[in-house]
Formats: C-alpha cells, structure tokens, sequence
C-alpha cells in the first residue's frame, strides 16, 4: 500500500496522527498547527503585550521545554517583543530535580535565555527529601504544590518580570477539573479553567498550553529532537490526581475530544452568587505578606508545623487546632522571607512584619 498523503499539503508523506482531530499529516504541517494553534490561543486571549518580561517556568520535562522553545520561535516569528527568561525551582528531590535541572542548564545555552534557579531550601529551610522524611508520602504532594506556586511568584520577583508562563497543557487542566468535581472544591472549580490569573499581589501567570494535548507536545518534542528530561517524579506515584488521570486516559481512549470537553464543560460553570458570598475573602499573609484566605497562608502554616516537630498540622483543621493548643509559635521560629508590593511589582524582603 502507498503510502498516505498528507491530509493538509497534499504533498509531504503522512507521519503523524492528531490525537486531537484524527488528521494524518506531515512533520512540517504538524509543526506549524501546532505552533499556530498556541499562538492563536496567546493572541484571542491578549496574554502578552510588546515590551512585557516573561518568565517560562522550566522544569526541564516535556511541556516546559516544548514552551520554552515555542515560546522563542513565536516571539521571533510573530515578533511579540519580549524579554524571555526560564526560571526553575528546586525542590530538593535527589535523584530527580537535581538530574533534571541539567536539562535546563542545557535549555538555557540552547535557546539563550537567561536562568534563575530558586530553592527550596533557600525559602524555606527544608528540603522534599527531609520534608518526606517527616511526612512521609501520603500528603507530600500538597507541601510540594503549596511551596512551589509561591517560590514561582518569588523567584519571578527577583527576575522582575510581568509574566510567568506554565507549561499546563489540556491534559494537566482536565485533571484538575476532575479532581475538583471529585472533591468538590467549588473554589478552584471556579478558576482551574482559566487560561490567566493575578491576584492583587501576584505576578500575572498564564497558560499558553491550555488546548495543547499531552500526546502532541511529546510528537512535537520527539520530531523536532529537543533535549527533555523524562523521569517521573520518585514521590509522585501515589498522588491523588493520578487517580484522576487514568480516569481520563480511559474517557480518551473511548473518545479523543473528552479532553477538550472536560475544559469547556469546566469553562461553562458559574458559581451561585450565594456560594460566592460563603467564601473567604482575599487577603495578605500577616507573617510573609503572601496573598492568603486566612491570617497565616498555607506555606507558612505548613512551615510552622514542619518547624514544630507537627509536620501534618497544616493539612486538617483538626490538626491545626491541636497545633494551636500547644501555644502560639516561638520568636525565634523559622520564617519565609517577607513579600511585598514595591512600584507595582513584588519583591522579596527580608524585614519582619509589624
């Protein structure tokens, strides 16, 4: 049989099977829809304008490093002008994020961009390993999640940019949807669909992958050769929303576009006004100035706990209330340096609160 002809050019050999259409296409053509799908997707919803400092966050897997690279071949072709930089964190996993940060030491020569790595133990005085050590691997995955978000926005501080990218793809937002329905979590059900956020004193941060499957980023990563780190995270296994995402595989392999549709279904739900009214409002952390619901936002909660030999104290009400039976915490306990607003844009001081 001959060999099929590119659904697209007509010309080129079909290689290449959309996940997302069916379409069988060629190398060429799939490169360029899949980068103009990613630049349509960043110009229908104005993430950018000329002049803007961006900050890719770069962990050196796949999607990072997809969006890294799309990133600079957009901002060329399509002449966005900006100022890009890749901004990893390390969360202090031997074995895994110290082997992974070399692929992004790489990225940065490749695609010459400047790099800053922020730590963990930099911020918060702990490492994951010694934090799992503490905890264990049932809950490691929210202190994780909790410090990385805010390490992002700080070492964006530091960059002084107006703008961090992710590489959440469509996959990554349909999971959280499912795990939000799951839980039934009507808060972040209310925003995990949004292709952009900011809070009153966080960075903006976006999404350019928000339609991108999973299965396309990696064909694209695999044709055009990029350099990726493809180890799994070790404390990751047993995280909830895995369980969320072989639910999804499964929806996918009956029918393809479930992804989509679990985004647009996320997209078209409203939250009552009577429901909005019970949740908490904004407001600053009265120990590191973070954004928070409560006095204490969530790292610092975490924190405590972590510092006072009560490392789960930050997970349930119910050990938080035993945490808060013991006393107030000491003076002389660790802290994350303090956050601020300065001329519009957050840094990072070291100062104590009053």
């Amino acid at each position: 049989m001959a060999p099929r002809a590119c659904a697209l050019c007509q010309k080129g050999k079909a290689m290449v099977k959309r996940p997302k259409t069916g379409q069988q296409i060629c190398r060429d053509c799939f490169f360029y829809v899949f980068e103009t799908e990613v630049h349509n997707t960043i110009t229908q919803s104005n993430l950018f304008k000329p002049g803007d400092r961006v900050a890719i966050g770069a962990s050196g897997g796949k999607d990072s490093t997809v969006l890294a690279y799309v990133m600079k071949t957009l901002n060329e072709r399509y002449q966005y002008g900006l100022e890009l930089f890749l901004l990893s964190i390390d969360e202090g996993i031997t074995g895994y994020r110290d082997d992974s940060l070399e692929t992004v030491k790489r990225n940065q020569e490749q695609y010459d961009m400047p790099l800053k790595i922020l730590s963990y133990d930099e911020l918060y005085g702990w490492t994951m390993d010694a934090i799992v050590s503490q905890v264990g691997r049932k809950n490691n995955c929210t202190f994780c999640g909790v410090f990385r978000r805010q390490a992002l926005d700080r070492g964006a501080a530091i960059l002084n940019v107006d703008h961090i990218v992710t590489g959440h793809n469509a996959d990554d937002i349909a999971e959280t949807v499912l795990m939000n329905i799951m839980r039934g979590d009507i808060a972040r059900l209310g925003r995990c669909t949004s292709i952009c956020t900011q809070g009153e004193d966080t960075i903006r941060r976006s999404k350019p992958f928000k339609y991108a499957y999973e299965k396309e980023i990696v064909m694209y990563a695999y044709f055009k050769k990029l350099d990726y780190f493809s180890t799994e995270c070790i404390y990751s296994p047993d995280a909830y929303r895995g369980h969320a995402r072989a639910f999804l595989k499964d929806l996918e392999a009956a029918r393809p576009s479930a992804i989509i549709d679990i985004i647009h279904s996320g997209e078209a739900f409203e939250i009552k006004e009577e429901i909005k009214a019970t949740q908490k409002v904004q407001q600053t952390c009265k120990r590191c100035g973070y954004m928070s619901s409560n006095e204490l936002c969530k790292a610092c909660t975490l924190l405590e706990g972590l510092e006072r030999g009560m490392a789960n104290s930050g997970i349930t009400d119910r050990a938080r209330k035993k945490l808060e039976a013991e006393g107030p915490a000491p003076d002389n306990l660790r802290t994350i340096p303090y956050f601020k607003l300065a001329s519009g844009n957050p840094t990072i001081t070291v100062e104590t609160p009053s």
